[in-house]
């Protein structure tokens, strides 16, 4: 892996870290439960996806499309990127062969 991507990616995990450990909302949360006479555990697990783009443009984005309407049988195709992200929010899918 490159090793700009790997200091992006620490930098982002930094953030959400003291994201979390700033929040007053959180800390807030954090107490209530304490005082009820309970410990806390706080455990998070993100899934974040990156893919490297074709075009380092970013001044020129474009254009949102506009909504299409779509025919089809009723069956779906998931491709393995859409399994993981659905599995990471407890999504199951049965997929028929």
């Amino acid at each position: 892996m490159e090793e700009r991507l790997k200091s992006l990616m620490q930098d982002l995990g930094n953030a959400i870290n003291e994201s979390l450990s700033d929040s007053e909302r959180i800390a807030e949360a954090i107490g209530e439960i304490k005082r009820a006479g309970y410990d806390v555990f706080l455990v998070l697990e993100a899934t974040i996806g990156f893919n490297k783009r074709e075009n380092d443009d970013t001044d020129d984005e474009e254009p949102l499309a506009e909504p299409q309407e779509i025919e089809t049988n009723g069956k779906v195709r998931f491709t393995t990127q859409d399994q993981r992200f659905l599995k990471a929010l407890r999504i199951a899918v049965d997929e028929e062969a």
